[in-house]
């Protein structure tokens, strides 16, 4: 590491670190800014940032939860990476060596359990509140401090999924098909494919596996009425519209003006014509009055904690706590009530959040349920099966695991409204 990066990290967490926001918004906002440093620099300076508050709770209980960013890097580079003596000396004086010397030797046993599984307390506190083992938490949590993998879905109206393996084939990063989205393509390392032809064409969009599953799960098809309620920039909608092969009609429902925005040049990447993009006040909004009863698949891609993405975004377990979680769960269940009124009889709503906690899941399916009788729980397995996809689940719902299924951590439940 040189000095150059040692002090761009150091800048980068000057930014970060009082998490008012996003990580890699900071990131790229320091890289437009310092434009002498290099894109090895820049490597250097996003994978040790990230990697650090990846292990941030395990480098509070080492230097103290107020040392600040030098002595955390100190730790993370000490006791995390097992950085060699010799290649620090250049950036350490002798006490700050004299640190490293010790903490190389950290016995991780001794912490706590939150801080072995590398989350904040009241994360850990959450988790064990449900009941969850202390060997769960932690496999859980550690399962999540390795960087998540470059998932693919091919657009299906443009180009299978075996093509576009073979398409990707011959570049530079190996490329394989995912094993349970039958549209999934994974892609070994980080390269940038924003400028790749078979992008710019619509061939594929960048998406997590576990996202994918969660659009298979409405049973979307031909010609039917769909709504994707919490559309966001738009990644499930677009896979959507392909499953219905860009019939019938697509409503892409979300309260952000410029989430939608960002859903245009995919939407014109993506050759679909069946997709009606609606800006919403909220949840009551008249339009979704307007259209109740009607619709065979209601997506409800709720806002979260994002706890299921922290391989991707550290920063959110220090950026969300458990008084932010209590006013999602609020948000959640309007969400999820006002939706359920889309659907038509016999149509499928589909619950779904980013999140580990079964606060934001079970808990809100559950008591939805109870108030609404007209509506019946299915089994995830069974509909999965269906689509003769073999996904090791432990129970009716979707609860995808990063360590278990190498996934962001998708839950999703699956109701269908009762006949008349």
């Amino acid at each position: 590491m040189t000095s150059t990066q040692y002090q761009g990290i150091l800048d980068a967490l000057e930014q970060i670190l009082p998490f008012t926001a996003p990580a890699d918004v900071c990131l790229s906002r320091l890289f437009r800014e310092e434009k002498k440093l290099g894109a090895r620099d820049r490597a250097v300076i996003a994978e040790t940032v990230f990697g650090l508050l990846r292990h941030l709770p395990r480098l509070e209980w080492l230097a103290g939860p107020y040392a600040g960013a030098r002595l955390w890097l100190i730790g993370y580079l000490a006791a995390i990476e097992k950085r060699n003596l010799k290649e620090l000396a250049a950036l350490f004086n002798e006490e700050q060596l004299e640190l490293v010397r010790k903490w190389k030797a950290t016995d991780w046993s001794t912490a706590p359990t939150h801080v072995r599984a590398g989350l904040p307390e009241w994360i850990g506190t959450a988790l064990a509140a449900e009941g969850r083992s202390d060997d769960a938490i932690i496999a859980l949590g550690t399962s999540m401090l390795g960087a998540a993998p470059l998932d693919l879905r091919a657009n299906s109206l443009k180009l299978k999924r075996e093509a576009l393996v073979e398409a990707l084939a011959g570049g530079e990063f190996p490329v394989t098909a995912t094993p349970y989205s039958p549209w999934g393509v994974r892609v070994a390392g980080k390269p940038a494919l924003n400028r790749h032809p078979l992008f710019l064409s619509g061939a594929f969009e960048v998406q997590d596996e576990g996202s994918q599953l969660l659009a298979l799960l409405t049973g979307a098809r031909r010609g039917q009425m769909v709504a994707d309620f919490c559309a966001g920039a738009g990644g499930k909608t677009l896979a959507l519209g392909a499953m219905m092969n860009s019939t019938g009609r697509l409503y892409a429902f979300d309260i952000s003006e410029k989430r939608l925005a960002n859903l245009k040049p995919r939407l014109a990447r993506s050759g679909l014509s069946n997709v009606q993009p609606q800006l919403i006040a909220s949840e009551h909004d008249q339009k979704i009055k307007r259209l109740a009863g009607k619709m065979d698949a209601v997506l409800v891609d709720a806002p979260c904690s994002g706890l299921g993405t922290l391989r991707r975004n550290p920063d959110l377990k220090y950026r969300q706590s458990a008084a932010s979680v209590a006013e999602l769960n609020a948000k959640q269940a309007s969400i999820l009530a006002s939706a359920a009124r889309l659907t038509k009889a016999g149509g499928r709503l589909v619950y779904a959040t980013c999140s580990v906690l079964a606060s934001e899941n079970q808990v809100i399916v559950d008591a939805f349920l109870a108030a609404h009788p007209e509506f019946e729980l299915l089994d995830v397995r069974e509909l999965l099966a269906g689509e003769k996809i073999e996904l090791p689940l432990d129970g009716p719902y979707l609860q995808l695991d990063p360590a278990r299924h190498n996934t962001d951590g998708f839950f999703a439940a699956v109701m269908k409204r009762r006949a008349a």
